[in-house]
């Protein structure tokens, strides 16, 4: 029996349409096409607004109808559905190993740059001497 509140998968469009409304906060259809166009010119303004709808009847979105443009958030934070999409890869692609994952990235998919900031990341998260 699968949680009553588990959030819905989004497709890869829906991520497109949650990556920006992250970045712009809560928008109306038309300022998330305005950015959407940025990366896609030949995104139109109609399929924008039907995706929010969409994703708004999912539940991926909460939508404000108290102005006349509706206004659309992302229904959770972007760190809480990150974390929900990864851990079912990490189950269905590398048998629950989070080591397996973190390598399989870091096979040709990390810059030499981000390898030092993740090997930053993970000198601070060492235990003390003698504490291990």
């Amino acid at each position: 029996m699968s949680e009553p509140s588990a959030p819905p998968k989004p497709t890869a469009s829906e991520l497109e349409m949650l990556r920006l409304l992250w970045q712009l906060g809560p928008a109306s259809a038309k300022q998330v096409h305005q950015a959407a166009i940025a990366s896609r010119p030949d995104m139109a303004y109609a399929t924008v607004l039907r995706l929010l709808q969409l994703m708004h009847t999912k539940g991926l979105l909460t939508r404000d109808e108290s102005a006349r443009a509706h206004v659309y958030a992302p229904a959770q934070p972007q760190d809480s559905l990150q974390t929900s999409l990864i851990r079912e890869l990490i189950h269905k692609a590398f048998s629950g190993s989070g080591k397996e994952l973190v390598l399989a990235a870091l096979r040709g998919h990390v810059s030499a740059r981000e390898r030092a900031e993740i090997q930053a990341i993970l000198d601070q998260e060492k235990p003390p001497a003698g504490k291990a």
